[in-house]
């Protein structure tokens, strides 16, 4: 049998055996159990943290094939990219000027960034969104979570929970630069109120905006629920396939300026004349496939527990043509003509990744009138090969067709336990979190070095809550988070671990008629965090540093504000400082005091939202979104300035409820960057210093090169459910 399926076979031989199960009632605590799933690493309103939520109802309105960073991007303090432009394929996210390796994200609970690399790449699974019941973003350190310690944010996702009804549902859109997406999802309903079966398969492809920045993915999600009473047990299997045309490379300003906006280098190459040309395979190729188990018990009024198991096989490649290579880099030995060796040549690589990662997570949730208590732990490990073969040489050389030139592997074990406690005291709420994490990292690359390290880190949270009235509360709380250098990091020197100490305050109203104003302020004080250079390495991984003392200090402000009987006003704003302290660098071969210096990718300001009106069965959103100057570096260099840009996106969503046949039709078409501006959100800036060999006459150099993003472009989607 396909181990895919194995999972759901052992529940359908669960519900046989409980075939006629208590009946169970839509409102009934068996509904209450989903949420168990990821409760442990979840903040609710007595939390005191900055926190978004954003339900699957929110999300259909604009999940026309944009991936999850896109669709995100109306949330306080987030800034979104895409390497193709237009949302699909390679996308990444930055929370309060953190990147993605810094952002922690799990799925039912479980660590999915990637454990080397700390990296999440939603490439892998296309369309994952739509099997999402809901999305909470915390900003700063947040609550104890599993996985890598969070630095921006905790992005956690909860999958679709079981369907009483049956249901069928059929989704395709169509856009700009050849992007389509067809999805088919269908539930078989509660069986004999015990079991439930629910699967999605997706197919997703586009052109891109960059010049062959294109993308050919699929997806599937396959889940069997079984309930009796306080169990739930769930198994999923989900996951998908992606090839890629690689756009990592971004394009300088001169490209840009000779070539057009849009040009990709990747794959280039010249032929005998001299002429331009693109290599067809320049791209990435991966496979992913993950299984989920998660037992969810109620033993009592005040006893609920969760288990997990979860196992994730990951296998890929990505390929590339490389010009003017030295030879002996590759073991490869060059022919000798005319009484001359051959040294270099134009060769095409291919690097693999084969990883493993599996474990469990646990937790225990006691709650009484007065007290809640939740005790969690999770253990993980990681084992992953990387190696690269040569396919081809230029020049005449001694070499056999998928010669390897390095092999390396890798393990990390990640163990963490905490435990979460809540008083509740007349109108205050007290919150304590502690954290214990042990972290053992063992490598032998070639670039990395040979790595033994382990990490043993303590992460206490504190705070309250103090209701002011039934309509408003105010908050504090402080955080510390510390976390290990990835492996990138290895390679580009000897990093150390960084640490965070996280302060926030914060006020939120809300009121009988929906109304809701969330103001926090926090001041995040970094010991040796890792800030990225600007610098990207050859696969388009951003390169970090410990840059010593810095500290990220702001205000977040959003609401919710139904203006009138159809209008509704969802505003956000967050402005802040991002200071290096003290920042060093070697500029014309001299170490300089900078002072403090702006950390990169940090923008002052950033602003979004939404406006929306409603009527009958049909919606117009307005999402407007501004991003501040930001620099890409943090040497404060005026070449490695990102200019502000503001966007403007258009939504239109129309449903038809049809008295036969279909249950629902729904219509959605979205405008992105409306008015067509040139802006670019991401980018790489580097620098080194020339001609050592003359004392004196040192200069550093300085390379800067950009992603845009598309100018005005459309998606436009039907679904039909029946």
């Amino acid at each position: 049998m396909n181990k895919k399926y194995i999972f759901l076979a052992v529940l359908c031989m669960i519900a046989q055996s409980n075939f006629y199960a208590q009946e169970v009632e839509k409102d009934d605590e068996v509904e209450v159990l989903e949420e168990i799933i990821v409760k442990a690493v979840r903040a609710d309103k007595n939390t005191p943290i900055a926190y978004s939520n954003l339900d699957k109802k929110e999300l259909e309105k604009r999940n026309l094939g944009q991936d999850i960073p896109v669709l995100l991007n109306v949330l306080p303090s987030v800034v979104t990219t895409t390497d193709a432009g237009n949302g699909v394929g390679y996308t990444g996210i930055r929370v309060r000027g953190s990147d993605a390796t810094r952002v922690n994200v799990t799925l039912n609970g479980i660590a999915y960034n990637d454990s080397e690399s700390h990296g999440t790449f939603w490439v892998n699974m296309p369309d994952f969104v739509s099997s999402v019941q809901n999305i909470q973003l915390q900003r700063g350190v947040g609550t104890s979570t599993n996985g890598a310690g969070a630095f921006g944010a905790s992005l956690n996702l909860l999958t679709d929970g079981f369907s009483y009804d049956p249901y069928a549902e059929i989704s395709n859109s169509f856009g700009s630069f050849n992007t389509r997406k067809h999805t088919l999802k269908f539930s078989s309903g509660l069986l004999n109120n015990t079991i439930e079966f629910q699967g999605r398969i997706s197919k997703l492809n586009s052109d891109g905006y960059i010049d062959r920045a294109w993308a050919d993915m699929s997806s599937y999600f396959l889940q069997g629920t079984f309930i009796n009473k306080g169990t739930l047990i769930k198994a999923l299997t989900f996951g998908g396939k992606q090839q890629t045309y690689q756009a990592w490379n971004g394009a300088t300003q001169k490209e840009i300026d000779k070539h057009g906006r849009t040009f990709n280098s990747g794959g280039v190459y010249y032929d005998a004349d001299g002429t331009m040309k693109f290599y067809d395979n320049e791209t990435d190729n991966y496979w992913q496939d993950h299984y989920q188990l998660h037992w969810s018990e109620k033993w009592s009024s005040n006893w609920r527990t969760n288990f997990a198991l979860h196992y994730t096989k990951g296998y890929g490649y990505y390929e590339n043509y490389k010009l003017d290579r030295k030879l002996s880099n590759y073991g490869i030995q060059g022919l000798t003509i005319n009484g001359e060796e051959v040294k270099r040549s134009d060769l095409i690589q291919r690097k693999y990744l084969d990883n493993d990662f599996y474990g469990f997570t646990s937790s225990a949730q006691y709650t009484t009138q007065d007290v809640e208590v939740i005790v969690g732990a999770a253990a993980n490990r990681y084992k992953g090969d990387h190696f690269g073969e040569v396919l081809w040489v230029k020049e005449p050389v001694e070499l056999d067709y998928k010669q390897q030139y390095y092999f390396d592997n890798s393990t990390k074990n990640d163990f963490n336990t905490f435990v979460k406690a809540t008083w509740f005291v007349n109108d205050f709420v007290f919150y304590g979190d502690l954290q214990y994490r042990k972290v053992g990292y063992t490598a032998n690359g070639k670039e990395t070095g040979n790595v033994n390290d382990t990490f043993r880190f303590f992460n206490p949270k504190v705070g309250a809550t103090y209701t002011i009235d039934n309509t408003q509360q105010v908050y504090a709380s402080f955080a510390r988070a510390n976390r290990e250098p990835n492996r990138e990091d290895y390679k580009n020197g000897n990093p150390v671990p960084e640490r965070l100490n996280d302060f926030e305050v914060g006020y939120r109203f809300q009121n009988d008629r929906q109304q809701a104003v969330n103001v926090n302020v926090y001041y995040m004080r970094y010991k040796n965090q890792l800030v990225l250079t600007g610098a990207l390495s050859d696969t388009g991984a951003p390169i970090r540093q410990n840059s010593g003392d810095s500290y990220r200090l702001g205000v977040e402000i959003d609401a919710y504000i139904p203006l009138a009987e159809n209008w509704i006003f969802a505003p956000n704003v967050a402005i802040s400082d991002n200071k290096n302290i003290d920042f060093k660098a070697s500029i014309d071969g001299v170490i300089q005091h900078l002072g403090n210096t702006p950390i990169a990718f940090s923008p002052n300001v950033i602003a979004g939202g939404s406006i929306a009106y409603k009527k009958d069965n049909w919606q117009i959103t307005w999402i407007p979104k501004y991003v501040g100057k930001q620099y890409m570096s943090n040497t404060k260099d005026d070449k490695s300035v990102l200019n502000n840009y503001f966007t403007n996106d258009l939504v239109f969503n129309y449903s038809w409820k049809p008295e036969r046949y279909i249950k629902q039709v729904d219509f959605n078409l979205m405008f992105n960057n409306l008015l067509g501006r040139k802006y670019i959100s991401n980018g790489y800036f580097y620098t080194f210093d020339d001609d050592w060999s003359n004392p004196g006459t040192i200069e550093t150099k300085r390379v800067s090169g950009y992603y845009p993003q598309a100018q005005f472009n459309f998606l436009a989607g039907v679904s039909l459910k029946f």
